[in-house]
This record gives C-alpha cells, sequence and structure tokens, in this order.
C-alpha cells in the first residue's frame, strides 16, 4: 500500500496540531497533496486508466475547495500552508 498508517501519522504530526489530528484542514490539504502526486505519477505510467483520472480531478477539487474554506476562514494559515507545500494558486 502506498500510504502506510506511519506515513499517514507522519503528515498529520508534520502539518497538523498532534499526530492525531485528522480534522484541520491543513493536515487534510497536505494528505490530498500526498495522494495527488501519488495519482500523479500513476497516471504518467498508465494514461488509460481514465477511473483513476476522474478520482484525481475529484481530489484535486476537494483540495481547492479547502484551501478556499481556509483562505476566507484565516488567511495566515492559509499563506503558511501554501508555502510549505509548494502550492500554487
Amino acid at each position: 500500500m502506498y500510504l502506510s498508517a506511519e506515513k499517514r501519522t507522519e503528515i498529520f504530526g508534520n502539518h497538523g496540531k498532534s499526530n492525531k489530528d485528522t480534522g484541520s484542514p491543513e493536515s487534510q490539504i497536505a494528505l490530498f497533496s500526498y495522494r495527488i502526486s501519488h495519482l500523479t505519477e500513476h497516471l504518467k505510467r498508465n494514461k488509460k486508466d481514465f477511473s483513476t483520472q476522474r478520482a484525481l480531478l475529484k481530489m484535486v477539487g476537494k483540495r481547492r475547495r479547502l484551501l478556499d474554506y481556509l483562505k476566507n476562514k484565516d488567511i495566515e494559515r492559509y499563506r503558511a500552508i501554501i508555502k510549505e507545500l509548494n502550492l500554487r494558486r
């Protein structure tokens, strides 16, 4: 499996308030970013995998909605997560 429990805990620990903080927008955005990068690499190798392509597009949209929520809620936290994950708008 590409996302082990240790890797998930590490992502939540680095971007959330604690290792068990799965609900904060920052930790969810970080998890989606990791999954998006993994699926992007998969689609580079398997160009005709359309179900994965659809899942990737849905995930990108969900991450975008979380980023918009965070931007409206607290602009400083938004800027921090954008800079930390090297995302662009």
